[in-house]
């Protein structure tokens, strides 16, 4: 039962920059760099959705605004000095 409130571990992948046309990406192109939690919330009165990506640790990495309209905006967090 108390699995049923962890939130989802998904695997963060980096692709080479060298990829620059076309639909398939080969697996040699590609990195694993990390786990992330994603959690989306909904503002029903303003029809923003507000998602936020975490890591394993529950740190705040990237925090993602969408308007109901289609608009973005993001921002991202970094702890690094």
């Amino acid at each position: 039962m108390k699995d049923n409130f962890k939130e989802p571990v998904f695997r963060e992948i980096s692709f080479d920059s060298g990829i620059k046309s076309g639909n398939v990406i080969k697996s040699a192109k590609a990195t694993i760099i990390g786990k992330t939690k994603i959690s989306v919330e909904e503002d029903g009165r303003d029809s923003v959705k507000v998602i936020l990506k975490k890591d394993q640790e529950d740190t705040i990495k990237e925090i993602k605004f969408i308007c109901s309209c289609g608009q973005t905006k993001t921002i991202v967090l970094d702890y690094s000095e």
